[in-house]
C-alpha cells in the first residue's frame, strides 16, 4: 500500500526513508503515528500523522501527512472513516486541530475533504534543502 501511495503521487521515496518512517511509526515515543483501516482482516487504508506543538495554541495540533485507500476499497467510506478516527482521537486527547493538504487537482480527495471542512485558502511552498 505504501508503494501504491507513492506511485499515486509520482513520488520516489528512498528505501532508507521508508524504513525510517515505519520504524518511527512503530516507536511509541515518536510523534509520527499511523492508523489503519481493515476490512475482512485485510488492511485497506492508512493514515500517517504527526502530532506536534503549535504556535497558535497551547494544545498540540495534528498534521495528517499521508492518507491512502486501496483502489479496490475506494468509494466505501474508508477514507472518511480514517479522518473521523483521527478527529475522534484528537477530541479525546485534547488536540487543538487536525489539518492536511492535497493537490489542487485531486478532485476525488477534495470531494471527501469538503465533507469535513472547507479549504482554508493557504498555499503550500516547499523548499528542498537536501
Amino acid at each position: 500500500m505504501w508503494a501504491g501511495y507513492n506511485a499515486f503521487y509520482g513520488a520516489t521515496v528512498p528505501a532508507e526513508a521508508t524504513e525510517a518512517t515505519w520504524r518511527r511509526i512503530l516507536d511509541p515515543g515518536s510523534c509520527l503515528f499511523a492508523r489503519l483501516a481493515e476490512r475482512n482482516g485485510a488492511v485497506v487504508g492508512f493514515a500517517c500523522a504527526v502530532l506536534h506543538p503549535g504556535t497558535w495554541s497551547v494544545e498540540p495540533v495534528c498534521y495528517l501527512e499521508d492518507l491512502f485507500v486501496d483502489p479496490g476499497a475506494r468509494g466505501a467510506g474508508v477514507g472518511g472513516a480514517l479522518i473521523r478516527d483521527l478527529a475522534d482521537l484528537g477530541r479525546t486527547c485534547g488536540w487543538k486541530r487536525l489539518y492536511w493538504h492535497t493537490r489542487a487537482d485531486n478532485k476525488a480527495a477534495r470531494r471527501l475533504y469538503d465533507h469535513f471542512t472547507v479549504a482554508d485558502g493557504f498555499v503550500r511552498y516547499t523548499l528542498v534543502l537536501r
